[in-house]
């Protein structure tokens, strides 16, 4: 049975599938269904905008889907820059320009401790389901490291000392918050929907 991606980030796609083998399903992403689009996001949460990305492709084309979105949560920002992540520095989602900015309001922080959150909306059988992962750590004080995408140059998760993007990518896809949310999405699809292999 196939199931789809509702993500037009290449970087995300290709990290959930090197982190997860959906052995009972047929992973696609949304663009085999033709569209090659951006869905708005217009939710307050991470689980509201999880949810319209993959209702709105459950809606157009009546298939089994699967959406995330993720956030970057720093405590002395108050919590920002979360639902706000991608477009922190502006609506073109500049991974450098976003870095830099956070960088920049980060600079005479004394408390640099963050979280990483991943929502992530099911639809299956038409029933909703959501998942969600957590990594904390803490900002560095500079971009480190080439590997990764997104902040995670920025990101030194708890228990490590370098970033995100320096750890081996099997490394990060161990620990992340994106891995441990579509765990749970899995152990749920392994458990519940075998009858409908």
């Amino acid at each position: 049975m196939k199931i789809y991606f509702a993500t037009g980030n290449a970087h995300k796609l290709e990290e959930v599938k090197k982190m997860i083998r959906i052995s009972l399903y047929d992973m696609q992403p949304m663009s085999e269904l033709g569209f090659e689009g951006e869905i708005p996001e217009t939710g307050t949460t991470l689980k509201e905008n999880a949810m319209i990305k993959a209702r709105f492709i459950h809606e157009k084309y009546g298939v089994n889907v699967f959406s995330d979105d993720t956030g970057l949560e720093v405590n002395a920002l108050n919590g920002e820059p979360g639902v706000n992540t991608a477009r922190f520095a502006g609506d073109d989602k500049n991974s450098e320009n976003n870095m830099n900015l956070l960088l920049e309001r980060m600079a005479d922080q004394q408390d640099r401790s963050a979280r990483f959150t991943t929502s992530i909306a099911l639809i299956i059988n038409n029933e909703e389901h959501v998942f969600e992962g957590f990594v904390n750590g803490k900002i560095a004080k500079e971009k480190r490291g080439t590997g990764g995408f997104g902040y995670d140059p920025i990101f030194i998760p708890s228990g490590y000392a370098k970033t995100f993007a320096e750890v081996h990518y099997a490394v990060k896809n161990e620990i992340s918050h994106r891995y441990r949310a579509f765990t749970k999405m899995v152990e749920f699809l392994k458990i519940t929907n075998k009858s409908l292999i």
